[in-house]
């Protein structure tokens, strides 16, 4: 049954989730410890965000300050920074950082180019590894300080650094043999920037699904990211990754659709302009994009925006209470200058009726969603890069079908 709700205010997320959305998540609504939802927050995340020692030390884990991650991905994520913004946003910085941190940007871009070519199925899947849906033993990582450390910060933070999330998945599914759609699953619930296109892609690079090479995880890089970790550790003398765990037998399969070439790139990108319509009396609002430069929104000041909690599909995920929370925040902000209309239901039903504005998003769920809901204009997404219909199997090959294989 779709029900209308009210709009959360700054400062009571926690509560408005807790009242309308708590039997839809895993665990207790909780705030995330150390991001906050918004565009005012992206806003200052990005402001405060100096690029410089990007490149050296992107991938410091501990101490905390000696990292040196943006810890923008969950804007991103949400559409509260575009990667155009994103990438502007670095020009002064030294060129050795800028060239790091625009290359993670495109990593970013690529991820969404071989989400949507493939239908969000199978991503990059070139080679066969273990997928079975066997939950761990309980104790798997028992007195590890270092995936106690990683657990403990994705489950309360809901961020991890790069470097983390490799940790945590060589170790789940090469070393101890879990599936690792079982992984992604895991941080897909608990990451603000969980996404299946970057978190999938990111599983299946490391677990070896995309290239045929595993990263192996092992305690000279614990030592060496995060000094102080291992002297603390209960398992410091019985160390159960002393050494690089074996390589795994990787078979080869045929590649999915998509990623040998895409046959469709005009279909991959979206619309790329409006045939004009006066009649928009709503704009339809996704966790693609809540941002205040959602083309969307800017193009119809005087209308209000409508987001739906779709009902079905949280149910089926069971998201941790702090992706909730991040949404109502930045929902809770938008409504400080946008009229707006919250529901929770079928995004279908609800927006039935027509004149509906909305913003393209390069995520099967959505299209499905708009072939029924029908929108009167879809807005074109803001792309960093242009889909192009060359190889997407590797993000070398990519970059060199998108023009960027000399980019610097």
């Amino acid at each position: 049954m779709n029900k209308q709700l009210s709009v959360p205010h700054v400062g009571d997320e926690v509560s408005w989730v807790r009242e309308h959305l708590s039997d839809l998540v895993t665990g207790d609504v909780q705030p995330s410890r150390a991001i906050r939802g918004g565009q005012k927050a992206a806003d200052v995340a990005l402001n405060a965000f100096d690029v410089t020692g990007y490149a050296a030390d992107r991938n410091e884990v501990y101490p905390i300050a000696r990292r040196g991650a943006s810890m923008l991905s969950p804007y991103i994520r949400h559409g509260l920074i575009s990667l155009p913004r994103a990438w502007r946003s670095v020009k002064n910085g030294p060129a050795k950082d800028v060239s790091k941190f625009r290359d993670e940007l495109l990593w970013q871009e690529y991820a969404r180019h071989l989400y949507a070519r493939t239908g969000g199925t199978a991503s990059s899947i070139r080679y066969a590894v273990n997928e079975r849906r066997v939950p761990p033993d309980p104790d798997w990582i028992d007195g590890m300080a270092c995936l106690n450390f990683v657990t403990g910060e994705l489950e309360q933070d809901g961020w991890l650094v790069n470097q983390t999330r490799m940790w945590f998945a060589s170790h789940w599914s090469v070393r101890n043999g879990h599936g690792w759609r079982d992984g992604e699953d895991y941080f897909f619930r608990h990451l603000l920037d969980g996404s299946r296109a970057a978190n999938r892609l990111g599983w299946q690079w490391t677990v070896g699904a995309g290239t045929g090479k595993a990263y192996g995880f092992a305690r000279a890089q614990v030592e060496r990211r995060a000094p102080g970790l291992c002297g603390g550790c209960a398992m410091r003398e019985v160390c159960p990754i002393q050494s690089y765990p074996d390589d795994p037998e990787l078979l080869r399969v045929p590649a999915p659709v998509g990623v040998i070439g895409d046959p469709d790139p005009a279909k991959t990108a979206g619309p790329e302009e409006l045939v004009p319509d006066d009649s928009i009396k709503r704009v339809w609002i996704t966790a693609e994009s809540l941002g205040d430069g959602d083309p969307a929104i800017l193009a119809h000041a005087d209308v209000p925006v409508v987001f739906i909690f779709d009902e079905a599909l949280l149910g089926k995920l069971k998201l941790s209470g702090k992706r909730l929370v991040f949404l109502a925040e930045s929902l809770a902000d938008l409504a400080t200058r946008r009229e707006m209309q919250l529901w929770r239901g079928d995004p279908v039903d609800v927006l039935s009726g027509g004149g509906i504005a909305t913003t393209y998003a390069p995520v099967p769920g959505w299209r499905r969603r708009a072939n029924l809901i029908k929108p009167s204009h879809i807005h074109p997404w803001p792309w960093l890069v242009k889909p192009h219909g060359g190889a997407a199997g590797s993000f070398s090959a990519w970059r060199k079908g998108a023009g960027l294989d000399k980019w610097r």
